[in-house]
């Protein structure tokens, strides 16, 4: 069975964007020669990509506006709005459990959730994300939108990996 896998950066003090929903914090200390590319690894292993509006919303405006950066994926944006689907992108109001309930059993590789934290909100509630892939930034913003609100019930984690580069520490936890 595919496994759903959040990817996500955050700051040290756990927020994925500052308070006006910028991420141009998201950088190592260093220059960009000292990072290391663990994206072109994981997205081998992934067919499919869940985000919220407010996420892709973020990627066609200010992050990739000239291309849609996850081409080579399914894509499924939670929104209310009446956008049109292409074939590269899904819009749907569909509730994203009930969405992953469907797609989970089907053929195919690991399904990423992008953002936001909305969307990663409601996964926890009913548990559904098997592996956390987090990267810690060496930042503190003090305040804007936090990775984790505050969800029913406590999730026991396995570590399974640990790397740190250019100030860069990434994180990989599967449920236990």
């Amino acid at each position: 069975m595919r496994k759903v896998v959040l990817y996500i950066a955050m700051s040290l003090d756990g927020y994925i964007a500052d308070s006006h929903g910028g991420v141009e914090w998201l950088k190592g200390q260093g220059n960009d020669e000292e990072n290391i590319d663990t994206y072109s690894e994981f997205v081998e292993n992934i067919d499919t990509v869940l985000m919220g509006w407010n996420t892709y919303h973020q990627i066609v405006t200010e992050l990739s506006p000239t291309e849609w950066v996850y081409r080579d994926l399914t894509s499924y944006v939670f929104t209310h709005n009446k956008d049109c689907s292409t074939k590269q992108i899904c819009f749907t109001n569909e509730n994203p459990i009930d969405l992953l309930k469907t797609l989970k059993p089907q053929n195919g590789k690991d399904i990423w959730i992008c953002g936001g934290a909305n969307l990663i909100g409601q996964l926890m509630c009913e548990n559904i994300i098997d592996r956390y892939y987090i990267s810690v930034m060496p930042v503190l913003l003090g305040r804007g939108i936090r990775l984790f609100g505050e969800f029913p019930n406590q999730q026991e984690l396995r570590l399974v990996k640990t790397q740190s580069y250019n100030g860069i520490v990434e994180l990989i936890y599967e449920c236990k």
